[in-house]
């Protein structure tokens, strides 16, 4: 059986050479994964002049749709996956990680995309700056969609989750994919996309799959598209340095496996439930998916008093731990995801035993469940203990990608922190207190070196989502070994994928280009209240000025006693002396308030419902006498998803300009309201 790839809108199975994928449990044959015969330039030129330039002419909202349609359509499928996920190596929890943890990518971030981004084909950056002093010239950054792909190289140990979360980031950015997973368990990753493909909710060539070798693609790729790479940061070097990479600048994004750390407080001593929560973290992240997660707790770090019972908690944890073949109920450890990857383990593993006591494990198991240790890649929870961490620097440079883990002692929080940074950057690191005084300080001293620190201890044990697991909504790298870079993050991983550009005009120009009202733009007055506009109707820029109305004492009096808002500014003019405030001063509520009296339309008409209030700043004092008026202006137009049974609209967003007689502003606030189409 060949395993295929998705090119160019036809499954191809390549026909020579190629790599045998086997069970890692009982080394029988799966398949061959080949890309012999296709043309990875013509891949990458299919991505962009198809994939992408469908999915730029899609609004963010209209992606975010059509991923959490996808989401669901995995969800029923899963069952299927989780059959092919076995061979990998994963029991049922591994897999659920993988399978469902990666969909629940695609619904997060539909909801970030219709949450919070705009229902257009761009977005914006920020506030616009006037430049010049007489407002005629303006500036506003913009973020559009790259022209070219997405190249997502990723590793062997998360065929589906690996996939899922990267591609879930650069469809609702409007950029296709070329999604080319590590080989040996690419056949996983297949079958997911076989889904995809065979769904059809995604545009034709939004995602393409390549299922076997990639070597030379890189040669193919420009400078609209963005690569990314997931694995060691061996191969992350080569592949960043190469010359087309350097040649032309192109975005090349680096999550690479680190040696991360777990730092357990003073304070969580043994007997403690803080203490009991470290040893069931650490034993965790060892042996789910066999360790084999860039995430995993590689260096356990401990007060120098409690590395003995550190040691036999953690042993003792160990040793319930049953190995076999993950598919039987009772299995809590498959084995790694090949025979290869367990031979470099346990040469890791010997490595570091040169300067590493070695406490339990190192060995490739016993009593396995129906379970072969000569034809399975299995290796034994690896328990090791450096008793001088500052001097034998092995292991803070070796990792072993499998159940491994080393026990290091600290003296003091600033050994502590010296160690955590000793790793040489990392996707993350725990700690595991709570002393709040300790957390801080641990903090405010390794964040420096970690791209997510996770404060564990009993309060939050229970809803903790683990040292291990990334969130689609933080962001997910970190600096120096680790790569860098950094995926997901919520809006931050979408403008990876999108351009931002500086626009210089004059207000009303801009205005018009980025279809949101730019300060110093002309404000057209039709004569026609806006608020009898209906959605379509209604221009941005389009304006109405009000009537005044005289601020008096009695507005004041009324408004302290139907609020029950009696700061002395409004009520006591004998406590004035010392302030800023030159007599009894109008609240600001009331400004608010009065100047909706000013600018509402009363009659029945599109405005449906006031949506909310953003923005609200108080400029002025506006004292017994001030005269006020209004200048409302359309400042946004934001089209709105809606039910069967539901009013079609939108959301407007209206300026709100508050003036005195002297024509300055004392408050200026932007309303939203609900109009129908």
């Amino acid at each position: 059986m060949n395993i295929e790839s998705y090119v160019v809108g036809k499954w191809h199975a390549g026909s020579e050479g190629g790599s045998e994928l086997r069970d890692a449990t009982n080394g029988e044959l799966i398949g061959i994964a080949s890309t012999a015969g296709i043309d990875f330039g013509e891949v990458l030129d299919y991505s962009r002049s198809v994939g992408s330039k469908k999915l730029r002419k899609m609004t963010f909202h209209e992606r975010a749709r059509a991923l959490k349609a996808l989401a669901m359509h995995l969800m029923e499928k899963k069952e299927d996956f989780y059959k092919v996920s076995a061979a990998t190596g994963a029991t049922r929890v591994d897999s659920w990680i993988d399978i469902e943890g990666g969909i629940g990518n695609l619904f997060t971030y539909s909801s970030i995309g219709r949450r919070q981004m705009p229902n257009e084909v761009y977005c914006l950056d920020g506030e616009p700056d006037t430049i010049s002093r007489q407002g005629g010239f303006s500036a506003q950054h913009i973020w559009t969609p790259k022209r070219g792909c997405a190249v997502h190289i990723n590793a062997f140990n998360f065929p589906v989750w690996g996939m899922l979360e990267k591609i879930a980031v650069n469809i609702v950015a409007g950029v296709a994919c070329v999604v080319k997973p590590a080989t040996v368990t690419s056949y996983l990753t297949e079958a997911v996309v076989k889904e995809i493909i065979a769904s059809k909710i995604l545009p034709e060539g939004a995602i393409q799959l390549l299922c076997g070798s990639a070597n030379g693609i890189l040669d193919h790729v420009n400078s609209q598209d963005v690569v990314t790479f997931t694995g060691s940061a061996h191969t992350a070097k080569m592949l960043k340095s190469h010359q087309n990479i350097l040649d032309n600048n192109i975005p090349f994004n680096v999550e690479a496996d680190s040696l991360n750390c777990s730092i357990l407080g003073p304070d969580a001593a043994p007997g403690t439930a803080d203490f009991d929560i470290f040893i069931k973290e650490v034993a965790r992240e060892m042996t789910v998916k066999a360790g084999q997660k860039c995430t995993a707790i590689r260096r356990t770090i401990v007060p120098q008093d409690y590395v003995e019972d550190v040691q036999k908690a953690l042993v003792k944890r160990l040793e319930k731990t049953t190995l076999g073949d993950p598919r039987l109920k009772d299995v809590r450890m498959g084995p790694l995801a090949s025979k290869d990857q367990q031979e470099e383990v346990l040469a890791k593993i010997a490595e570091l035993r040169k300067s590493c006591e070695l406490i339990a494990g190192g060995h490739t198991g016993e009593n396995l469940l129906e379970a072969d240790a000569d034809k399975g890649a299995f290796v034994a929870p690896t328990l090791l203990y450096c008793d001088s961490p500052f001097d034998k620097t092995d292991v803070h440079n070796v990792e072993a990608f499998g159940p491994v883990s080393t026990i290091m002692p600290y003296k003091s929080p600033e050994e502590a922190q010296e160690l955590s940074h000793m790793g040489q950057g990392s996707l993350v690191s725990s700690i595991v207190t709570s002393d709040t005084t300790f957390a801080r300080e641990m903090v405010l001293e390794t964040a420096s070196s970690h791209g997510r620190i996770l404060i564990l201890n009993e309060s939050c044990a229970k809803e903790s989502t683990g040292h291990g697991s990334p969130l689609p909504n933080l962001v997910h790298g970190g600096p120096g070994r680790a790569g860098g870079g950094e995926e997901m993050g919520g809006k931050r991983g979408i403008y990876h994928y999108m351009q931002r550009t500086a626009l210089q005009g004059h207000p009303s120009m801009l205005t018009k280009v980025v279809n949101k009202f730019i300060p110093g733009a002309q404000r057209p007055e039709s004569g026609i209240h806006p608020f009898r506009k209906n959605f379509g109707q209604l221009q941005v820029g389009d304006t109405y000025t009000t009537a005044k109305r005289t601020v008096t004492e009695a507005d004041i009096v009324n408004f302290a006693n139907i609020s029950w808002d009696h700061f002395y500014a409004h009520t006591d003019t004998t406590s004035l002396d010392g302030t800023f405030f030159e007599g009894r001063v109008a609240h600001g509520y009331f400004v608010i308030s009065a100047a909706a009296g000013l600018f509402v339309e009363p009659k029945k008409g599109p405005v449906l419902a006031n949506y909310g209030l953003d923005e609200l700043r108080f400029i002025k004092p506006v004292y017994v006498g001030a005269t006020i008026g209004v200048q409302l202006t359309c400042k946004e137009k934001i089209d709105q998803e809606v039910k069967e049974d539901e009013i079609p609209r939108g959301v407007v967003k209206w300026q709100v300009d508050v003036t005195d007689e002297t024509g300055e502003t004392v408050a200026l606030a932007t309303i939203l309201t609900l109009v129908a189409k």
